[in-house]
């Protein structure tokens, strides 16, 4: 059993897979940074209960003695945290390149691997990412705050508006709080992600540019936008997979 695991600040996904090309069953478990390793430890153990090799891209430094005590204690695995040092085929071309995080190199392996060696990555999670790769090279990256930061950015500015799920309203302009408040945050961030699409495209002059979206938000937002987009849930997770088989090779 090969075990792909994302460890972002809002949720952490662990992805199993019994043959180390696709993921056969998926689990999401919220981040919490306040959580010892024995916690840890009682949560993963309800998930995973075999082990030949794991892959961690994380971008909470903090619980990476936990995921890493995990596996080295109950399946004697050392497991790869993307990082330096770690075969990934991406090229990085950046004015300090230790910036770029494990998340967008692993998304960077997914989509090159699975779609187009060059082309534009969206990941909505508590930040929304665009991450542009030329030919497996990574060459810039543009950062926005994500649908649920913004959403509690406003909400804990204001006394008087309700709290809302994350849905696409049916119209742009609502009747009522609710529906305007829906619209304005899910239709403000489409359009937003349109508007950036249109932007790179212009700059980097490639029209036709194949443009992936993945990441928690990605079920709320992709059907509200206008542009051509490609929808992968588990884009990371199948990226590490790539990185686990290059470095196991």
């Amino acid at each position: 059993m090969k075990i792909a695991i994302d460890i972002g600040n809002t949720t952490i996904a662990i992805g199993l897979s019994t043959n180390g090309e696709t993921i056969d069953r998926l689990y999401r478990i919220n981040t919490d940074k306040q959580k010892s390793s024995d916690e840890y430890a009682l949560i993963l153990k309800d998930y995973i209960h075999q082990c030949d090799d794991a892959v961690v891209s994380s971008v909470v430094p903090e619980l990476n003695d936990s995921f890493r005590a995990y596996f080295t204690q109950n399946f004697n695995v050392r497991p790869i945290f993307v990082g330096r040092g770690v075969k990934t085929g991406i090229k990085i071309n950046s004015d300090n390149p230790k910036e770029v995080g494990a998340d967008l190199i692993s998304n960077a392996v997914g989509a090159t691997e699975h779609y187009s060696e060059t082309c534009l990555i969206i990941d909505l999670g508590t930040g929304t990412t665009f991450t542009y790769i030329d030919k497996k090279t990574l060459k810039g990256v543009a950062i926005a705050a994500g649908l649920t930061t913004s959403k509690d950015a406003l909400f804990s500015k204001t006394s008087l508006l309700p709290q809302v799920e994350l849905l696409p309203p049916k119209r742009t302009l609502g009747k009522n709080s609710v529906d305007a408040i829906q619209s304005g945050l899910v239709y403000g961030h489409a359009s937003m992600i349109d508007g950036m699409i249109k932007r790179i495209k212009t700059e980097i002059r490639q029209p036709d540019l194949t443009v992936v979206m993945t990441g928690g938000h990605a079920r709320f937002i992709h059907e509200s936008c206008q542009e051509e987009i490609i929808r992968d849930d588990i884009l990371i997770l199948r990226g590490l997979l790539t990185i686990l088989k290059k470095n196991k090779a």
